[in-house]
């Protein structure tokens, strides 16, 4: 599966090193016995301030534990709204719509994704235990009262291991 990364080259190599970390994590939430998702919030200077894999397996996962939201969470908990706003959530896959949320209220600045959610379908499929949405969250972001900037899908064909034949 060959998956395009369009967005690369509006990266620095920190912002690169970083997704790798989150996908790096992804796969150690597959090891975990969980689905592999993952994110981190780190500050301007790549200083990791939050992270978290994906908690929302059934049967004892909660559904709304979704990587990103986790570690938006954290990072909310941890810093002023003034310091997130020069935050980025990298993560494994593109936010779905409740995590892109999150991200927007807790006044992080900057997304940058691998997996898209159009590519996470093709690997998921129809599989129950995650109903991906066909909403972008740079979509969910546009709605919004603030700017949130999104770079990805990148790094998509790294992201994509983690998902190969977890979801059949």
């Amino acid at each position: 599966m060959t998956l395009s990364t369009p967005h690369a080259t509006d990266l620095s190599e920190l912002d690169l090193d970083l997704l790798r970390q989150s996908i790096s994590l992804s796969e150690q939430s597959r090891r975990d016995g969980r689905h592999p998702f993952a994110a981190l919030v780190a500050d301007a200077q790549g200083r990791i301030i939050a992270s978290a894999g994906n908690n929302s397996m059934p049967p004892e996962g909660d559904p709304t534990q979704h990587a990103e939201l986790v570690a938006a969470a954290q990072a909310a908990k941890l810093l002023t709204p003034e310091q997130l706003a020069s935050c980025t959530l990298y993560t494994s896959a593109e936010p779905c719509c409740m995590c892109a949320g999150a991200v927007y209220w807790t006044g992080i600045g900057r997304v940058v994704y691998a997996l898209s959610e159009h590519a996470l379908l093709g690997l998921t499929g129809a599989h129950p235990e995650n109903p991906t949405f066909s909403l972008p969250c740079r979509e969910v972001f546009a709605r919004g009262q603030r700017i949130v900037k999104v770079h990805g899908p990148v790094l998509e064909d790294e992201a994509a291991r983690a998902h190969q034949g977890f979801w059949s």
